[in-house]
């Protein structure tokens, strides 16, 4: 299978607990692969001016509690 196309004919051809079995790993591995991103941009610092203006927003009580 090298092609999305043939990868959703298989797909579509999985009885009911497969394609059950597969949505459950595929959800795991899109968690996985989504969590890497995060932590890429955090440690490239992509996310650092959102915690800043985060942190300023409270500093100036633009912020309410939980």
């Amino acid at each position: 299978m090298s092609t999305v196309e043939e990868i959703e004919r298989a797909i579509q051809q999985l009885p009911p607990e497969k394609l059950t079995e597969l949505r459950a790993w595929f959800v795991a591995f899109d968690a996985e692969a989504w969590d890497q991103d995060l932590d890429e941009d955090v440690r490239a610092g992509l996310l650092d001016q959102l915690g800043d203006d985060a942190l300023a927003d409270l500093d100036e009580g633009r912020c309410s509690g939980l």
